[in-house]
């Protein structure tokens, strides 16, 4: 008859294999997983500055050939001729012009700076 294991002793056996062996294992899978995405981190990094450069090169060949275009017709392509200053955005119109048919102050006027302009 073959000498009997008490399923305790199989598991202390097994607790200090596991534990000896489990430790380097995890400590190695840990390690690799944070060396694999420091490496994807600097990958993406490198793909990024690609296409930030792809980006400034093709906006550059843009605005060079809109100024060549600008240049062979003798107009500043920014801007239309006779136009000094062209800000794009809504207009405000004077506080003068400004209806207070909607205005929920009972008929009260408001006052006539920039900021009231912009409230109605």
């Amino acid at each position: 008859m073959p000498p009997v294991v008490p399923p305790f002793l199989i598991g202390l056996l097994t607790a200090a294999l596991v534990k000896r062996l489990g430790k380097p294992l995890v400590r190695g899978v840990v390690k690799t997983s944070v060396g694999l995405g420091v490496e994807v981190k600097r990958a993406v990094h490198e793909a990024s500055e690609g296409i930030q450069d792809l980006a400034a090169e093709a906006t550059a060949e843009m605005l060079a050939a809109q100024m060549s275009h600008g240049t062979e017709h003798h107009t500043h392509a920014g801007a239309p001729e006779g136009d000094t200053v062209s800000r794009p955005g809504p207009s405000i119109a004077p506080a003068e012009q400004t209806s207070n048919a909607g205005n929920k102050s009972g008929g009260k006027a408001r006052g006539t700076g920039p900021a009231a302009a912009k409230l109605n």
